[in-house]
């Protein structure tokens, strides 16, 4: 899956074009190389996003195409 459309679907991006930006942007990192918003996302991957004054890591542990807000919790896993 598509970086973008994973921040989007796991919601901690609330837009798809939001988090293409942070990518291109260069505030998101991949297994700690700076991503764009085409990368594609696996299962194990460590995911790092630069918001302002704060990071977020998480660990992705499943792919879902879409889900519900009580389900997200299965996509990621913070570190």
């Amino acid at each position: 899956m598509r970086l973008d459309k994973f921040l989007k679907v796991s919601r901690l991006i609330k837009r798809r074009t939001v988090a293409a930006e942070a990518a291109d942007a260069g505030r998101i990192t991949v297994n700690d190389k700076v991503a764009k918003a085409s990368t594609r996302v696996q299962s194990g991957d460590i995911i790092e996003i630069g918001f302002g004054n704060r990071t977020v890591r998480v660990k992705v542990k499943n792919i879902l195409l879409s889900t519900k807000k009580e389900d997200v919790s299965e996509m990621y896993e913070y570190l």
